[in-house]
C-alpha cells in the first residue's frame, strides 16, 4: 500500500501512458472513459479492477452500471463455460433455444404481475436500439407522431435516441434529428425548474404535466408515447418523485398515450427494487432493459404489454438480437439477484453510503447535495462562496467535481460525473459490494474531496 491508497502487484510489459497513447493511435476522438480515469486494465474481480502497472482500483462505475455483479462473478463465468460446453450457437437471428426460451420465462417473470400481460422484444444490443424500437412500436400502434421527453433525459445517441436526450451539446452539430419530440420539465431535488421547490414545485410540474396533455390550447397534438426515466442517471441522480410518476400514468393511460420507462441503467435491483418504476407501483406499458440484463454481455429487450404489441413479422429486426452468450450470463446474473436478494442489499447499503455521505456534507458544504435510490447515487458539487438562490441551492461548480473525480482516481476510486456541467459525481458499484468495500468508498472519497478543495480553491 503507497502513500495514495492504491494497491499495486506486478506490472506488465507497457505502461498506462503506452496503451494510451496506442490507444490515441488506433481508436476516433470520440473516446471518452480513457480521458477521465487513463487507465489501462489488465484484469478485474469483484469490485476491483487492476491496470497493467499492477494498481488496483476500487469501481464504483462498474461499466456504467452494466456489471451489478461486478467483474468475472462465479456465476457468470460458470455460465460462460456451460455455454461453450454445449454446443448452442453463439447467436440465432430471432430463432429460439433452450437458453433462450429460460431466460425469456425468468425474464417475463420480473416484470409487473410476473409478466403476464407482457410479451418480450429482442432488439440490437444497446440500450439506444431499445430505445428506438419502442418508439416504432409507440407510433405503429396509436398512429401519431410526436413524443414527450424530459429535460435531464438520456436515452441514446442514435438519432432518434439524441432526439429525446436532454444535453444539448451532442445534437448541436447535427441539424436533422427525430423531429417530433415535445420536452416538458422534469422535477429536480436541488434544483425546481419552477423556483418553487419541495412539495409545492412537485405539485406545480404534476399539475403543468396535466395540463399540458389535456389542454386543446397546448399547440401539441396529443403524443403517441411519454418517455421517462423513474432515476435520472447521465441527469444528475434525479429521482421521478412518487406522485408526480403515478399522476404521468394516470393521464397517460386515460388519453391512450404509451408510457415508456427507460430502465437502462436503473433496472435490476440497483434502486433498491427490481425496476425503479416500482417505487411509484405503476405498471410502464414499455419497459427498456438492457446493461445488467445481459450479465456484462451486450443485449437489449422490450417489455411490452400485449395489447400494445402492434408489430407485423420482420416489422422491426437486428442481426444480433440474439446474442444466446447474452442471455445465458443474463440467467445467470437474474437468479444471483433473486436467489441473493440483492435489491435489499443494495437499499440497505444506499441507505448507509447515503448516510455516510451527508455526514461529509456537514464537513464539507461543497457537496450541496446527497441523492438517490439503493446504489444509485450522485453527489451535487456547489461552489458555497457563491450566494445561494432564494431555496438556498448554490451554483454549480464543475471545475470542483473534475478535481474531485481526478483525485479520486489517485485514491484508487473509479467513479463518474453526470448532470447539468457535469457537477455530479456518481456512485455505481457493482450490487455485490460488501461492508468493507463500502466504508473504502467513504475514506477514499473524502481524502479525493479535502485534496481537491486544497487543489482549486487555496
Amino acid at each position: 500500500m503507497l502513500n495514495d491508497g492504491v494497491l499495486r502487484t506486478e506490472p506488465l510489459e507497457k505502461t498506462n501512458a503506452e496503451y494510451l497513447l496506442r490507444q490515441s493511435r488506433f481508436e476516433s476522438n470520440v473516446r471518452s472513459y480513457p480521458r477521465k480515469l487513463p487507465l489501462a486494465i489488465a484484469k478485474a474481480h469483484g469490485v476491483w479492477v487492476t491496470d497493467v502497472e499492477g494498481r488496483t482500483y476500487l469501481d464504483c462505475l462498474a461499466g456504467a452500471g452494466t456489471l451489478a455483479l461486478g467483474h468475472n462473478h462465479e456465476a457468470v463465468m460458470a455460465s460462460l463455460d456451460s455455454f461453450l460446453a454445449s454446443g448452442l450457437p453463439m447467436h440465432t437471428l430471432d430463432l429460439t433455444t433452450p437458453v433462450k426460451d429460460a431466460f425469456s420465462e425468468r425474464l417475463l417473470s420480473l416484470l409487473p404481475g410476473q409478466g403476464r400481460d407482457y410479451c418480450l422484444q429482442f432488439c440490437g444490443p444497446s440500450g439506444a436500439d431499445a430505445v428506438e424500437a419502442a418508439l416504432k412500436l409507440a407510433k405503429t400502434h396509436t398512429g401519431r407522431n410526436t413524443i414527450i421527453s424530459f429535460s435531464g433525459a438520456y436515452h441514446g445517441m442514435t438519432h432518434g435516441a439524441l432526439a429525446l436526450t436532454g444535453n444539448t451539446a451532442p445534437k448541436d452539430a447535427i441539424a436533422t434529428l427525430m423531429p417530433g419530440v415535445q420536452f416538458l420539465p422534469y422535477p429536480h431535488e436541488y434544483r425546481c425548474p419552477l423556483g418553487l421547490g419541495g412539495e409545492a414545485g412537485v405539485e406545480a410540474l404534476t399539475h403543468y404535466f396535466t395540463q399540458f396533455i389535456e389542454d386543446v390550447e397546448s399547440g401539441v397534438s396529443l403524443p403517441a408515447a411519454v418517455i421517462l426515466e423513474a432515476v435520472q442517471g447521465e441527469g444528475g441522480v434525479n429521482c421521478a418523485p412518487v406522485s408526480w410518476l403515478r399522476r404521468i400514468r394516470e393521464v397517460t393511460r386515460e388519453r391512450g398515450i404509451l408510457l415508456i420507462l427507460d430502465e437502462v441503467q436503473a433496472g435490476f435491483a440497483r434502486t433498491g427494487r427490481m425496476f425503479a418504476f416500482e417505487h411509484a407501483g405503476i405498471e410502464p406499458d414499455i419497459i427498456v432493459m438492457s446493461k445488467a440484463v445481459g450479465g456484462g454481455l451486450p443485449l437489449a429487450v422490450l417489455g411490452i404489454r400485449r395489447e400494445f404489441d402492434a408489430w407485423a413479422p420482420g416489422g422491426h429486426a437486428g442481426t444480433f438480437r440474439g446474442n444466446q452468450m447474452a442471455m445465458a450470463t443474463g440467467l445467470a446474473t437474474l437468479e444471483v439477484l433473486q436467489r441473493q436478494d440483492l435489491a435489499a442489499q443494495a437499499e440497505r447499503r444506499g441507505l448507509w453510503l447515503k448516510e455516510q455521505l451527508e455526514s461529509l456534507q456537514q464537513r464539507y458544504p461543497a457537496l450541496g447535495q446527497v441523492r438517490g435510490r439503493g446504489l444509485m447515487l450522485g453527489i451535487e458539487i456547489v461552489d458555497e462562496r457563491r450566494a445561494s438562490d432564494r431555496l438556498g441551492s448554490f451554483p454549480m461548480d464543475p471545475t470542483l467535481a473534475v478535481a474531485i473525480q481526478q483525485h479520486c482516481f489517485r485514491q484508487g476510486l473509479l467513479l463518474e460525473r453526470g448532470g447539468r456541467q457535469g457537477n455530479v459525481i456518481r456512485l455505481l458499484p457493482p450490487l455485490i459490494i460488501n461492508d468493507e468495500q463500502c466504508q473504502q468508498v467513504i475514506s477514499r472519497f473524502e481524502r479525493a474531496v479535502a485534496a481537491a478543495l486544497l487543489q482549486t480553491r487555496s
